[in-house]
């Protein structure tokens, strides 16, 4: 069992290059465009209240649906590393930013009346990958009180400095530039590759070993 600083660092890492909070300011404006500042701040605040029940509800309760359906945790390590590879390669790619636009306009096409839901909590915030990267790390805590509520702090964290990133959005766009956005993303997604990568040889291992 890794120490907490270790797994809180780990925890840290890996839901801040999932979620990430600076990617999705584009999406935050696009969704609000033409909302007064208070309104905004509103959808900000429920979209990341929303997000962080569903995540910590995966943290909860994963590991008990994965034992419900019969899925070993090594299986869902592979398919997880897996899927949060392939969210890494979009990043890197730019194919992630493209798509998280499109949700968004779609949103606002079909007039969805809480976007705080929909597409900011979910898919945004809390989309498969943050899901799957809340599931295993909890799996990694194995049920010891400590590293779970670390884990939870964690999404908490997280998702606290999503509300600061939307409630600056319009500023954070304007600061960092098309150029930085792109170069952040990139970089932020290699991480990710990275750390999914270790999720699938931890899979390998566990059900080799």
């Amino acid at each position: 069992m890794s120490l907490p600083v270790e797994f809180l660092v780990s925890a840290l890492v890996t839901l801040v290059v999932v979620v990430d909070p600076i990617g999705l300011v584009p999406a935050f404006i696009a969704v609000t465009h033409g909302l007064p500042q208070r309104a905004r701040r509103s959808v900000a605040w429920r979209a990341c209240l929303i997000a962080a029940a569903v995540l910590a509800g995966s943290a909860l309760i994963g590991d008990w649906l994965l034992r419900t359906l019969s899925i070993t945790l090594p299986a869902f390590r592979i398919a997880g590393g897996l899927l949060l590879f392939s969210i890494a390669s979009e990043m890197v790619f730019g194919v992630r930013v493209m798509r998280q636009s499109q949700q968004a306009e779609e949103a606002l096409e079909e007039r969805v009346r809480n976007i705080a839901a929909f597409p900011l909590g979910i898919p945004l915030m809390a989309g498969p990958g943050a899901i799957t990267a809340c599931v295993l790390l909890a799996g990694r805590a194995a049920g010891e009180p400590v590293h779970l509520a670390i884990l939870l702090a964690a999404i908490a964290a997280v998702l606290a400095f999503c509300f600061v990133t939307f409630t600056l959005a319009s500023r954070i766009a304007t600061l960092m530039g098309i150029t930085g956005n792109v170069v952040l993303s990139r970089l932020l997604g290699v991480l990710l590759a990275a750390l999914a990568v270790q999720f699938v040889i931890d899979g390998v291992r566990v059900a080799l070993g």
